[in-house]
């Protein structure tokens, strides 16, 4: 006699059930009630990951995959996505399997793995020259800022300026003379907030930290968990050496990270209207994030919040 198994599917562990709010970017959730919207909230975010079979990088016998290199030059698309969704589509916007928006499209068409997409793994890794990186070589979380700050210029769609606070101190005179467009100036001394808002390009502030030196100082937790808690936050680029992880939220003393460590062929979105374009477009959300203790991430890191 056949012995039948029933087998219940088993539940993820992306997101523990706990009555300790969880932080995603800046809005708090309640576990016990918000599961699906939580998990809805991680699954929005573009997701960046290794990928192969792109046309090679420079041409040639170029690259054709960023696997084992690429990670924190994901990690640097990931922030800067998130940042165009904001500013394009709204924090509250969310995505769908079925989602068509012309301009969530245009936002994703720029990080594409191909040489005229302006923030493609080809673009950041040929500027990255001009910091002293070959093709193939690993980026800090410095260097992929300082590439992408360059790359923005070129978008005039969104007019993002990018500044890299060193040393650990926000300037606010250098943010303003970035962020002020040139023509306006002689204006916003007496102008109201609502023309401040239109002479002001939006503002994604990057402040490299080292919090301990070998590992996290446990002084530094309570900072950290407060980092995701601005609705200003675009969460924290980090890691460990050589292995790069983009932290979107915490939930008590661990960390909500989206993992670039995944290997997925290179294929285009365009205007999302045939099958192979919609399921293109699902490899670039992640259904569960994963989780790690604060104490765990390398000391390390780059705190990102955008301003508009």
């Amino acid at each position: 006699m056949d012995t039948i198994y029933l087998i219940e599917p088993i539940e993820p562990d992306d997101i523990p059930l706990t009555s300790d709010p969880v932080w995603i970017l800046g809005k708090r959730y309640n576990a016990l009630e918000e599961l699906e919207n939580i998990r809805q909230d991680i699954t929005t975010r573009i997701w960046c990951t290794y990928r192969k079979g792109f046309i090679p990088i420079g041409g040639g016998d170029g690259l054709t995959s960023d696997k084992g290199w690429g990670c924190m030059l994901r990690c640097g698309q990931m922030v800067l996505a998130q940042a165009l969704v904001n500013l394009h589509l709204g924090r509250d916007w969310f995505w769908d399997t079925d989602t068509r928006d012309s301009i969530y499209l245009k936002i994703l068409q720029k990080f594409e793995d191909r040489r005229q997409a302006p923030f493609s793994i080809h673009q950041i890794a040929l500027m990255g020259a001009s910091e002293g990186k070959e093709v193939g070589q690993w980026f800090g979380p410095n260097t992929v800022a300082q590439v992408l700050k360059k790359l923005v210029k070129y978008d005039e769609w969104s007019s993002l300026a990018i500044h890299v606070a060193l040393d650990n101190t926000v300037v606010i005179s250098e943010i303003r003379d970035l962020c002020q467009f040139r023509n306006h100036q002689s204006n916003t001394n007496n102008a109201n907030m609502t023309t401040l808002s239109k002479d002001w390009k939006p503002l994604l502030l990057v402040v490299p930290l080292r919090l301990g030196l070998t590992e996290i100082n446990p002084i530094y937790v309570n900072c950290v968990q407060t980092c995701f808690q601005f609705k200003q936050s675009l969460g924290i680029i980090g890691g460990k050496p050589n292995l790069a992880l983009y932290f979107i939220g915490c939930v008590g003393n661990e960390v909500i990270f989206l993992d670039p460590h995944t290997t997925q062929r290179c294929g285009f979105v365009e205007t999302k209207e045939t099958d192979e374009q919609m399921e293109m477009d699902s490899t670039y959300h992640c259904k569960h994030a994963s989780r790690i203790n604060i104490l765990s991430m390398d000391p390390s890191v780059a705190v990102v919040v955008f301003l508009m």
